[in-house]
């Protein structure tokens, strides 16, 4: 008799986790708050305007294959994966503009006219980058990692120390540009997964391999196909998943989970609980009665919440020519922006604006002639009790006069269609950890850049998903983490069994 498995959650991790137990032979059922499938990918609509309101940027697609073709499927069959150039176009103060790509002698004919001493570095970091990968494909990207001695046991001593494990990713992009705009450029590659490059360890220079060694992606008819997909695959392997249903406890023997109460009182009993809701606000929300609970909340304080944001969706009458799929309108001094959001826990007053137009590569997402511009601000997580009600107009005004600043003209009054997401939404929408977009922030002081391991130290048979959970934030990442816990969740029944034989 296969085993029961309740997953809380339909975000990416907790599908990919269903779809993944579900072909392993397991009894899945799929419990998600919201109205629809995807968690933070997700969309919205208005006035002829489509927007991708969460990932606006699809990287190492090979986690989708994966998932997809462990149940035996194609995932090209379900979804149309383009791939995106220029990968981004930056914006600075000074009017300098360089394009990202992956079309490396472009890439370096950019770079030498800002520095004849980076452009002959330039394939030296590149493979510095993509060694860094190597070594994650061996690790991080195979296995659900709890800690260190896991890691140290899957590598070498060349491979740990090769990992620089005493530097961080700022060091790394300093040692190989010493033009400015260059090193603010490669050290925001980090803000995929919300973190500080100054506190980030270095192994994630990586990104930049992820990035122009793999490419950036985006999926024909928006970012939301992806958890269509995974919703077509649920239903042909029979995951039962049910909308509108929020799990108000976990319920437990005191040992171990047992199954789930929703807020309507109904009952789920299972042999396995797999939790998409982020660990933290699980142990202080849905196992608040367990003795342990707030132990285990202060044992989890060193993975603080990455960055949130303030989010508009804007709709404007005309287009923006200047602007690619993906732009980002640098701050002026990156140090102190990142010094005010990571260590101060305060909006920059000159922050880095993230302008997804996808409308630059599908023109189904706006009406001809016009944009859909999903503008993101990255601004600290909330802290307790805490409401962006009161200064959102505000920050708002200070987006929106930089834009027009630095070449959007008239951007306010081309405004059509309007909607925001402040920090506060996240959290309520999706549970997050003070609103966290990619849940628990790298830092190598704190956390050795590890992230929540995915088996719970309170109890057994409960397992989490999501970006707080191994292997971190953003869409592979997430989709990862669903596929390694049913890979750890399978060695535990395996394990059991072996005990009991």
């Amino acid at each position: 008799m296969s085993k029961k498995v309740i997953v809380i959650g339909g975000g990416l991790g907790g599908m990919s986790a269903a779809i993944r137990l579900a072909a392993d032979g397991y009894h899945v059922q799929l419990l998600e708050k919201g109205e629809r499938l995807g968690g933070k990918l997700n969309k919205r609509s208005g006035n002829g305007f489509t927007f991708d309101t969460g990932p606006s940027i699809l990287t190492m697609p090979w986690v989708l294959e994966q998932l997809f073709a462990s149940a035996d499927r194609n995932v090209h069959d379900y979804i149309i994966i383009e791939r995106i150039e220029p990968q981004w176009r930056t914006f600075f103060e000074d009017g300098t503009t360089i394009d990202v790509t992956s079309d490396l002698p472009r890439m370096l004919e950019q770079i030498k006219s800002r520095s004849t001493k980076d452009a002959n570095g330039f394939f030296e970091y590149l493979n510095y980058c993509s060694k860094m990968y190597e070594y994650s494909l061996k690790s991080f990207y195979k296995k659900s990692l709890s800690g260190l001695n896991e890691l140290r046991a899957l590598h070498n001593l060349k491979e740990l120390i090769g990992m620089d494990p005493m530097k961080s990713m700022d060091q790394i992009t300093k040692k190989y540009f010493e033009d400015k705009h260059l090193q603010q450029l490669f050290n925001f590659m980090i803000m995929y997964i919300g973190s500080s490059p100054y506190h980030a360890p270095a192994v994630l220079s990586q990104l930049t391999h992820v990035q122009l060694g793999l490419g950036i992606y985006y999926v024909k008819g928006g970012m939301y196909k992806i958890a269509e997909a995974m919703e077509r695959l649920l239903n042909e392997l029979q995951v039962e998943f049910k909308l509108n249903q929020s799990v108000q406890q976990i319920l437990n023997d005191g040992r171990k989970a047992t199954g789930v109460r929703l807020e309507n009182g109904e009952e789920y009993h299972a042999d396995i609980v797999v939790s998409n809701l982020e660990a933290i606000p699980a142990y202080k929300n849905l196992l608040k009665d367990l003795p342990n609970s707030r132990k285990a909340q202060e044992d989890l304080s060193k993975y603080a919440p990455t960055v949130s944001g303030l989010v508009l969706l804007l709709g404007t009458d005309k287009q923006y020519e200047g602007l690619a799929h993906h732009n980002f309108f640098f701050s002026n001094d990156p140090e102190k922006e990142f010094h005010d959001i990571f260590n101060e826990g305060i909006p920059a007053m000159d922050p880095t604006i993230y302008i997804g137009a996808s409308s630059k590569s599908d023109p189904t997402q706006a009406p001809k002639g016009k944009d859909n511009l999903f503008v993101l601000t990255h601004v600290p997580p909330l802290k307790e009790g805490e409401t962006w009600e009161e200064y959102k107009d505000v920050y708002r005004g200070l987006i929106l006069d930089k834009l027009e600043r630095m070449g959007m003209n008239d951007l306010k009054k081309s405004i059509e269609f309007e909607y925001c997401f402040t920090p506060n939404d996240l959290q309520n929408l999706y549970g997050a950890n003070g609103g966290s977009i990619y849940g628990v922030v790298t830092d190598r002081k704190k956390n050795g850049g590890f992230k929540i391991p995915s088996r719970s130290k309170l109890l057994d048979n409960l397992y989490f998903v999501g970006g707080s959970a191994h292997p971190g934030g953003g869409v592979p990442m997430v989709t990862l983490s669903g596929q390694l816990t049913a890979d750890i969740i399978n060695e535990d029944i395996e394990n059991a069994q072996k005990n009991i034989g």
